[in-house]
């Protein structure tokens, strides 16, 4: 199995971020867990990607030629995949992954995200869409979506279908879990 993983190029400001995300990669590559993911050695892109490596795990990197400097490519991965621009990185590591995770981060790691979620919602795959909540990161925007959906925005059963999990034990049972709703339009 191999999970793409969406996070940010910075660290964010508290060592709880790199000590979850450290712990979540040890986790994956233990249970023999491949990580698809940004390709950067910088912020939790690096944490994430020197942690499986260092627990034995395998990790592909797929990063744009554009933020090969910026986000310092790394180059002590399993793979590493330079492509052309944003869209060919996205489409890549879709391709590549059979689950997809965002970690903390900023605009591109909800970015990449949402694209996913709704590619899900379009029935265009039916991949598991989570998110790692470390110290509930991301309960502000929980909240908005359940806004979005008590306004007559997105349905139900296209919020049920994101994982929500705070431990990398119970984030992998979800994703392993996982059954797809109805695409939105069959």
């Amino acid at each position: 199995m191999r999970v793409a993983i969406y996070c940010g190029s910075a660290a964010g400001n508290s060592p709880e971020y790199a000590n979850g995300v450290t712990a979540l990669a040890v986790y994956l590559a233990g249970q023999g867990i491949d990580i698809v993911y940004g390709g950067g050695n910088v912020g939790l892109m690096g944490v994430i990607a020197n942690a499986a490596l260092q627990a034995g795990g395998n990790v592909i990197g797929v990063i744009p030629a554009h933020l090969e400097s910026k986000e310092i490519a790394h180059t002590g991965l399993t793979e590493l995949h330079v492509v052309a621009n944003m869209h060919v990185r996205k489409a890549k590591m879709s391709e590549l992954a059979d689950a997809f995770v965002a970690l903390p981060g900023g605009v591109g790691t909800l970015e990449e995200m949402f694209e996913v979620w709704t590619w899900g919602q379009l029935g265009l795959h039916s991949k598991p869409c989570a998110f790692y909540n470390l110290n509930g990161f991301y309960d502000p925007l929980f909240t908005m979506v359940n806004s979005m959906q008590q306004a007559g925005f997105v349905k139900q059963s296209y919020i049920d279908m994101i994982i929500k999990e705070s431990t990398p034990e119970s984030l992998l049972a979800a994703v392993k879990a996982y059954r797809a709703p109805q695409p939105k339009w069959s």
